[in-house]
């Protein structure tokens, strides 16, 4: 979504910059591939999250949050296209800025009618990846794979960017991280509510940490 800094806020951040950098101390993370070690990750749940956003009526764009993923990461830096990654997302934690429309999400169907979106039981989601292509300096990647929601499984070609690895300080666990996005089409999983006045396309941007187990 695109948004418009006022001329003003923009000088002032300019001049603020060099002062806040100056005063912060480094990243335990860093965009350095020489930092990933090899072997299997779990995902850090509390640092990981997929945000959805569909265009609500032409008038406004709408996201929400699914949370505290779950899942595995293989990772070997001599042969980063044989790395696979399989997570878990559970959908009936989904939350968004309305507690009526995330009510509406997963209220029952009328009736005992089919739901409008998930449902008051939704299964969790999954991804598991089935090939990873890599570019040639190796920070991006379009990882494809099987995405199962709402009973159907789809598959989908992530653009991942590698965004940071290093030691979490708090719990000395060797940690990565990336950050990818996709489309897919909603009705694709049988959720075909409010199409086209709420778009049918949803955009997915994906961030995540995985420490080294």
């Amino acid at each position: 979504m695109r948004r418009i800094i006022p001329l003003a806020a923009l000088a002032a951040a300019v001049v603020a910059v060099p002062v806040v950098v100056a005063q912060s101390p480094g990243m335990p993370g860093a965009p350095d591939k020489s930092r990933v070690a090899a072997g299997t990750y779990a995902a850090d749940a509390g640092h990981t999250m997929v945000v959805w956003e569909v265009d609500h009526f032409g008038f406004s764009d709408y996201t929400g949050i699914f949370g505290d993923v779950t899942g595995t990461l293989v990772i070997d830096p001599a042969n980063p296209a044989a790395s696979r990654v399989d997570v878990t997302i559970p959908v009936a934690k989904v939350t968004t800025a309305s507690s009526g429309l995330t009510g509406h999400l997963l209220r029952a169907g009328k009736d005992g009618g089919k739901p409008d979106f998930f449902g008051p039981a939704p299964a969790d989601a999954k991804f598991v990846s089935t090939r990873v292509v890599l570019d040639d300096d190796g920070d991006e990647a379009k990882v494809t794979g099987n995405l199962t929601l709402n009973g159907v499984t789809k598959p989908v070609t992530l653009d991942v960017d590698f965004h940071g690895a290093g030691t979490n300080p708090y719990n000395k666990k060797a940690t990565v991280g990336f950050n990818a996005e996709t489309t897919i089409r909603r009705s694709d999983f049988g959720i075909t509510y409010g199409i086209p006045a709420v778009s049918d396309e949803v955009e997915l941007e994906i961030h995540a940490a995985f420490e080294k187990q």
